[in-house]
């Protein structure tokens, strides 16, 4: 005669009150990640747009300037060729240009015309979650771009040191200290013909007095002291110096101004983002 079974010991209310003694606790996740999560899952769909931008553009500008405008210049720049002296230069622009687009209409889209940072504020994430969320976003782009430009770098032979691999997180740096104070610029924008401006006034003059092209000291005294000045300009003296290894007591000098910059730009952006997103 069969006898009724007793309930499973395994499956009891005390068997599941009691800790599993092989499970470990999960910490939870920063509410910023959330907001990293969906610029990373909207770039999954945009990623072929990005190819040239990330890959095309930096073969050609090394192709075109560094090949074929450095053939014409038979005497050495700064002790090293031009191709040598222009590709680390080319590179901190790129992460100024990727840095300064993400943090323009991205920003105003998320704002005014998809309203995406809206949506985000009705969840639990602050206004703080969602700007780092975005800004985590770009120096994850910057870091995939400046990756992919030391590949290539690499390809042409300019690459002459292993502290070249430091490069990236400072191209990541120099590209957040123009997308954060970009970001709070764009916060405060009702349209986008601002950012005409920043791109004619601010990211062309820049790129081309920078040092990227030529040393300053080619320039007129008064107008070294204003290039000094330029965030640009540290960025490229920092990322030479790591391709070419000639790192010296300077660089602590670039990185500072870098740190300082992004995260003033940072502190400037959580109170524009408050004051349009909160009202």
């Amino acid at each position: 005669m069969a006898t009724e079974a007793g309930p499973d010991p395994q499956w009891s209310v005390d068997a599941l009150a009691r800790p599993d003694p092989t499970h470990r606790a999960r910490r939870p996740t920063p509410l910023w990640a959330r907001s990293l999560r969906y610029w990373m899952y909207q770039y999954k769909k945009t990623w072929r747009g990005s190819v040239t931008t990330s890959f095309l553009f930096p073969v050609l500008y090394l192709t075109a300037i560094g090949v074929g405008v450095g053939s014409l210049i038979h005497h050495k720049v700064d002790g090293v060729r031009f191709l040598d002296f222009l590709a680390p230069g080319l590179m901190a622009s790129t992460a100024m240009q990727i840095g300064g687009n993400d943090a323009m209409y991205p920003v105003m889209a998320a704002i005014k015309w998809l309203k995406t940072y809206f949506a985000m504020l009705a969840t639990p994430l602050s206004v703080l979650d969602v700007l780092i969320g975005h800004l985590a976003w770009i120096a994850l782009r910057l870091c995939m771009v400046c990756s992919i430009y030391l590949v290539v770098m690499a390809a042409f032979g300019t690459v002459h040191s292993p502290l070249a691999l430091l490069a990236v997180p400072v191209g990541v740096l120099t590209g957040m200290a123009f997308a954060a104070p970009i970001a709070a610029y764009a916060a405060t924008q009702v349209n986008d013909m601002g950012f005409s401006t920043i791109y004619r006034f601010v990211m062309i003059p820049l790129f081309l007095f920078s040092g990227i092209f030529f040393p300053l000291d080619q320039l007129p005294g008064w107008f070294q002291a204003v290039a000094l000045a330029l965030p640009l300009y540290h960025g490229v003296a920092l990322c030479r110096g790591l391709v070419l290894g000639h790192v010296g007591v300077t660089a602590l000098a670039h990185l500072a101004y870098l740190v300082a910059l992004a995260a003033l730009g940072l502190a400037v952006a959580a109170r524009t983002y408050r004051r349009r997103l909160v009202t």
